[in-house]
């Protein structure tokens, strides 16, 4: 016989004998084996605040879950937007290149440049990118005024003139206008 298989043997005898109370059992000592209440209690919180943990590391793991997806959301929505502040500085070329045409007198070279300025705007329109309007009021939120000018006839805090034009990506402001707004 084994090992195990005689102390259970030896077990069987002891309790029809009645050394061993059957609801604690006795190990090679002679001491009991049943567990105190303190340590039920001991485990029960142990085992509480593992499930605590869990819940949280799981709560956790969810709002990471959904950060990372409206992240994602939004780097999809604005994609174009670094593009976009790419190609403003060659806008701002053709607009110069048009207003020194202009001043030439080249007709065929200015119907050139204004075509494809138009098709530009047409193009960056379609994909969200509009230019700031300028034809309002002063708004500090859409246009940076560099000076205040003497005006005739104009109010004070309205635009006088435009440096350089601004752009919004759907909601985002790319670059404000450059303006000159009217003083009394």
């Amino acid at each position: 016989m084994t090992d195990t298989a005689l102390e259970v043997e030896k077990l069987r005898e002891q309790e029809a004998v009645g050394e061993v109370d059957a609801m604690h059992p006795q190990d090679e000592a002679g001491a009991t084996q049943a567990e105190p209440k303190e340590a039920q209690i001991d485990y029960q919180a142990k085992f509480k605040e593992a499930q605590d943990l869990y819940l949280r590391t799981h709560a956790d793991f969810e709002n990471a879950k959904k950060r990372l997806e409206k992240d994602k959301a939004m780097a999809l929505e604005y994609a174009y937007e670094k593009i976009a502040n790419d190609l403003l500085p060659v806008i701002d070329t053709l607009h110069a290149a048009l207003k020194s045409a202009q001043q030439e007198g080249s007709e065929a070279v200015c119907q050139g440049l204004e075509l494809t300025l138009q098709k530009m705007h047409e193009v960056l329109a379609k994909h969200g990118i509009e230019c700031v309007e300028c034809d309002t009021d002063f708004d500090p939120h859409l246009h940076n005024a560099i000076m205040q000018v003497q005006a005739q006839g104009q109010e004070e805090g309205q635009i006088v003139e435009v440096f350089q034009k601004g752009y919004k990506y759907k909601e985002r402001l790319l670059r404000p206008a450059m303006v000159s707004i009217a003083k009394n």
